[in-house]
Parts: structure tokens; C-alpha cells; sequence
């Protein structure tokens, strides 16, 4: 899990205040000192350190802090304030104009996935904004890399304009742009070269492109593992063809955090989209109070909902929400809704997101993204009658050992399927009936990421076997 070691040491150094009704200077320098280390080990520039510190120090000594109510209260509110001012204040997306062609020149060194990325643009903008994208393949020294982007394109449906190897780059970009001219292309995105590090013909290389093309972005692609090094990358590119936004990736990797940390302050380049996982449509934009946010552990309800209304119709929601409150809901109901969820990415991305599941770090590394693949296997081993009809298989111990054969699954498993039926269903019941009051007190839980209460999210009760499985638990 991205930022998982310098969320973790952050929220150790503020639990040190957590239910303080007083703070001294004593207990703001020992905070300090813990941040300082978290920050220093996910490789963060020095400078950036220091000037992160002292800002939260100036605040946090502040008599208003030291003699006001909840002081660890303020005191998590400035360093969540600085983090984001750190990060980037503000999202700075990338300008994709309304009417006309927009073109983006994609650079970076090589192994920083900016291929990858390229790919995951044209199927953002295409699914988001409705544009029409054509990618230039313009990397003509990478082996393969011009067969990379032409996998990509049929992988998502989108057209590549390539020439081989054999012309030059410039050559390329230039034919691509009346390609697209010619047939109505309103997004054209260039994969550039890139290099194992940066030299002077690169530089030229790009510079030409840059003079032809004429882009209206020119993004970075910065590895987020790269740490440090990320920011002496941003600085070259920046200082020959002026950067205007950086795509941050791999954070979906054993991210330190050291590359999204530094680069927007020493750069002042700003991080425009960051890529979270392998599949093409991992890409999004950045916000930094998100990301603030989540490795304090306050979760990340917006980037949530937004990865639910991009991947489920509010059709399909209304429709699984008049269902689960009916009394009829059954497995086929319980599939779809299944199916909705992996749209949506693994489990352990999606649980990630919400408030308070960083007290639970352990349980989510724990997580089986493959878990709905099995129930899958399990629902469709059951016959029409069974899925539809759910009390069939809940008494006849030979049905669902059927369904345990016939899905390759352990019978335990299709007996815990059949119990979180159960409890959905207890669980839509008791909220059909909640009032007013009761609902108010079930939303100040989530807040609180305080799930084990919650209706439907009790632990399944287990009995201890007896004789030959003494060793063994049944439900």
C-alpha cells in the first residue's frame, strides 16, 4: 500500500497527543521529532523536511494552540494543512480544451512507465470529457516500445500513428499531426523517447518535437519509488522544455513517498495526474488534501465516490438499492452487485479509501482481492431455482455440498456466503426501520471508522469442533 511506513510513523508521532487536554513544548518537540524521522526514511528532500517543520512548529507553539480546546485536535489540523500546502495546495489538472485539438507531449526516462501512462490518458479523457484521442508513437530507440503503445491502442480502442523506426522522431510527430488533422482527432497525445538518463541529444530531440508540435501540456512521468532522485529528473527536463504538470506512478507500489513529498516544493512543478495500479484505467487526478488525508488515516470518501459514479450508472444503483431493500434479495442480486464492486478495483483499494480503516492497516494487507472470484465460482455452481430462492440450500446440507464440489470451493466457504446473505438482509431491515436519530448515529460511526457495531458487521460465530475435529471450526 502506497505511503503505508509514512502513514504509519505520522499517526504514531500525533497519538502522542491524542487526548491531551494541555500541551507543552515538551510534547510539540517529541511530535517533531517523530515526524522528522517518518519524513527522513520515505527519503523526503532535507530541505523540504526543515521547512515542513518549522512550519508546524511556529503554529503549533502558538499560545492559542498550547491554551485552547483540544490542542492535538488543532495541532493534527496543521500538520494535515501543511502536508497539503506540501503536496500541492490544490489540484492542477490537466488543460484539456472544450472545442479544438488539444495535444500533450509525454517525456521521461525510461522504466518510469510513460508509455503505460500515455495509454491511460486517452482512455481517461476519452471516457471523461468524450474526446476523440490519437497517440503519436514517436519512441524510435526503446526496443518494442512502438509495438507497447500498439498493444495499448487495441487494448483500450485506441489509434496509434506510427512510421517504424527508421524515420525520425520529428518526421513522425509531424505526419501524426496532419493524421490527425485530416481525421478529426481532438486529443493527440506524443510518446516521446525516453533515455536511461539524460543527455544532451535527448534534450535536442525533445525540443524539436516541443517547436513542431506546439503542445499545450508537456507531463513528466516521475516513478514514484524514485524518491529524491525524481526531483534532480523534474529539474533537468524542467530547465530545457519547461514542465507544466508531472504524472506521478507506480503508487499503488511500496511507495515511500519521498517523489510525491518533494517534488511540487523543490520544483514548484506540480503533480498533475498520479497512476495507481497496472490495469489501464488506474489513472486519476491528483488532489493533495486527498492524499493528506489518507496517510493521516482519515480516509478518502471523495476519490471513493468518484471511483463509484465513474464505474456505476445511478441506474444500476438504484436498482441494487430497491433490491437489497426488498425482501426477495437473493444471490443474483447479491452477483451483480459483486460484479459492480470489482468495476470498481481490488477490495483492499477500495476499503483503503474509507475513514478510519487505518487503525486496520493489518486486516486490509490481509485482504483476498481474488475473495470475489471465488463467490463468483460459488453462485454460478448453484441451479436457477437455488440463486433465486435462497432458503432452498440454507436446511439441505446436500445441496450446498453439491455447490462446494461443483465450484471447487471448501463448504465452509459456501456457508459463509449464505450466512452474509443472512446478515444483509438483517441489516437492510434494521436501516428500512431506522429513524431520523439512529441514522445520524450510524453516519457518526463511519466517520469514526468504528465498523464493528455497525449493523451486518459482526464477526460470524464459530463452534469449537469436537472428537476426530477437535482442531477444527464449524459455524
Amino acid at each position: 500500500m502506497a505511503f503505508e511506513n509514512l502513514s504509519q510513523r505520522l499517526q504514531m508521532g500525533l497519538r502522542r497527543l491524542a487526548g491531551k487536554g494541555k500541551l507543552n513544548e515538551n510534547d510539540i518537540e517529541e511530535m517533531l521529532r517523530d515526524i522528522r524521522l517518518s519524513l527522513l526514511e520515505a527519503d523526503v528532500n532535507y530541505k523540504v523536511v526543515k521547512k515542513f517543520l518549522n512550519n508546524i512548529k511556529e503554529q503549533a507553539l502558538g499560545e492559542k494552540i498550547l491554551k485552547g480546546l483540544n490542542p492535538s485536535q488543532q495541532v493534527v489540523k496543521i500538520v494535515r494543512d501543511e502536508l497539503r500546502k506540501t503536496l500541492g495546495d490544490e489540484a492542477a489538472e490537466v488543460k484539456i480544451k472544450q472545442t479544438g485539438r488539444t495535444v500533450i507531449m509525454a517525456v521521461g526516462l525510461q522504466g518510469a512507465g510513460k508509455t503505460t501512462a500515455v495509454g491511460k490518458m486517452a482512455l481517461y479523457y476519452r471516457k471523461k470529457l468524450k474526446k476523440k484521442p490519437l497517440l503519436i508513437a514517436a519512441d524510435i530507440y526503446r526496443p518494442a516500445a512502438i509495438d507497447q503503445l500498439v498493444t495499448i491502442g487495441k487494448q483500450i480502442d485506441v489509434a496509434v500513428f506510427q512510421m517504424g523506426t527508421k524515420e525520425k522522431a520529428v518526421k513522425i510527430v509531424e505526419e501524426g499531426l496532419k493524421y490527425a488533422y485530416q481525421n478529426d482527432y481532438d486529443l493527440v497525445i506524443i510518446d516521446t523517447a525516453g533515455r536511461l538518463q539524460i543527455n544532451e541529444e535527448l534534450m535536442q530531440e525533445l525540443k524539436d518535437v516541443k517547436e513542431i508540435s506546439k503542445p499545450d501540456e508537456i507531463l513528466l512521468t516521475v516513478d514514484a519509488m524514485a524518491g529524491q532522485d525524481a526531483v534532480n529528473v523534474a529539474l533537468s527536463f524542467h530547465s530545457q522544455i519547461d514542465i507544466t504538470g508531472i504524472i506521478l506512478t507506480k503508487l499503488d507500489g511500496d511507495t515511500r513517498g519521498g517523489a510525491a513529498l518533494s517534488i511540487k516544493e523543490m520544483t514548484g512543478i506540480p503533480i498533475k495526474l498520479i497512476s495507481n495500479g497496472e490495469k489501464l484505467d488506474t489513472l486519476e487526478i491528483f488532489y493533495p488534501d486527498r492524499l493528506a488525508d489518507r496517510i493521516l488515516g482519515m480516509g478518502d470518501v471523495l476519490t471513493l465516490i468518484d471511483t463509484v459514479t465513474e464505474n456505476i450508472t445511478e441506474d444500476e444503483m438504484e436498482k441494487a438499492t430497491e433490491r437489497m431493500m426488498s425482501d426477495s434479495f437473493n444471490y443474483n442480486d447479491l452477483l451483480k452487485q459483486f460484479k459492480m464492486i470489482k468495476r470498481m478495483g481490488s477490495m483492499s483499494k477500495i476499503l483503503g479509501f474509507l475513514p478510519g480503516m487505518g487503525k486496520m492497516k493489518n486486516a486490509i494487507s490481509q485482504v483476498d482481492d481474488k475473495a470475489l472470484d471465488k463467490i463468483e465460482a460459488i453462485i454460478y455452481s448453484m441451479t436457477e431455482a437455488e440463486r433465486k430462492n435462497p432458503s432452498l440450500i440454507d436446511k439441505d446440507f446436500k445441496r450446498r455440498d453439491r455447490i462446494a464440489k461443483g465450484s471447487g470451493r471448501p463448504i465452509q466457504e459456501v456457508n459463509r456466503l449464505r450466512e452474509t446473505l443472512v446478515q444483509m438482509k438483517k441489516s437492510m431491515k434494521q436501516m428500512k426501520n431506522m429513524d431520523e436519530k439512529q441514522a445520524k448515529s450510524l453516519s457518526s460511526q463511519v466517520q469514526a471508522g468504528n465498523y464493528q457495531n455497525m449493523p451486518g458487521m459482526s464477526q460470524p460465530k464459530y463452534k469449537k469442533g469436537k472428537g476426530k475435529n477437535k482442531g477444527a471450526f464449524r459455524y
